[in-house]
């Protein structure tokens, strides 16, 4: 079944009148265009390649709906902390990201369905003493977090004694900061860690297997866009069942594929 066959029976059931499905996906269509913002450099889901492009997980998933919408597509690029702002702003029509979809952020957007599971891991550099997420909970240890990430909340749970260090952008500056020494050990989304740690020669880093946390990831949008909302949860549903979202992890998230392309 088509998306839009999909989208037009939950509109019937949920009783919504023809006049409120003229609402943000009325506004993409006419304007041709659909605005998403990305992070600035965040692999395997967001990037800037070799060949100066923008591409990665959630990019490529985000041009297929603008496919599925027969719209163009824009991408804007914004630090970790600026995606909700431009979203909420009305910058962008919709944010995708590898996104934890908690309370907090919820009061503030609204998210879909999560599309994958991933966790919070810890990192540090190979060569150095911190050899063990355990070494990392020594007090005063340097700890290397995204301002308002995931992660954040979870050193400081899981590190309590340590010296939490936020940084204001994307994820390559945590390990930047462990590799040249202004952080003993660095917290983040193991997905991006691990996608992110490709441009450092091979073994610069240990990655400890054992995850912080289980979380949902999930693409967002405002709470005003009801009609969005629902059409997005529908395309990863239709995604989910054709199976693009499963070729679209398995290349960019679950394997080590797209540094070879990219």
């Amino acid at each position: 079944m088509k998306i839009a066959k999909l989208f037009v029976a939950a509109l019937a059931l949920a009783g919504l009148t023809s006049a409120a499905s003229a609402g943000a996906l009325d506004d993409i269509v006419k304007r041709g265009e659909l605005r998403v913002a990305v992070q600035t450099q965040g692999p395997p889901f967001s990037l800037v390649d070799s060949k100066g492009e923008r591409t990665g997980s959630s990019v490529e998933l985000a041009e297929l709906m603008a496919k599925e919408m027969g719209v163009k597509i824009t991408f804007l690029d914004f630090d970790w902390d600026g995606l909700i702002p431009a979203l909420l702003s009305g910058k962008a029509d919709l944010l995708v990201a590898d996104m934890t979809p908690t309370l907090a952020r919820a009061m503030k957007v609204a998210f879909t369905n999560p599309y994958m599971y991933t966790g919070s891991t810890v990192f540090t550099k190979a060569d150095g003493k911190f050899k063990t997420a355990d070494d990392c909970k020594a007090p005063g240890t340097k700890i290397a977090v995204l301002l308002g990430a995931t992660g954040e909340k979870e050193a400081k749970k899981a590190f309590p004694e340590a010296d939490i260090k936020s940084y204001k952008g994307g994820g390559p500056l945590l390990l930047d900061a462990v590799n040249n020494g202004q952080a003993d050990c660095g917290v983040n989304d193991v997905s991006a860690v691990k996608g992110q740690s490709t441009a450092y020669p091979a073994g610069t880093f240990t990655i400890m297997p054992d995850l912080l946390s289980k979380e949902p990831l999930a693409f967002a949008t405002r709470y005003d866009e009801p009609d969005l909302l629902i059409w997005m949860n529908l395309f990863l549903d239709q995604v989910s069942i054709d199976g693009r979202l499963e070729q679209n992890l398995n290349y960019w998230v679950n394997s080590e594929d797209w540094k070879k392309d990219h």
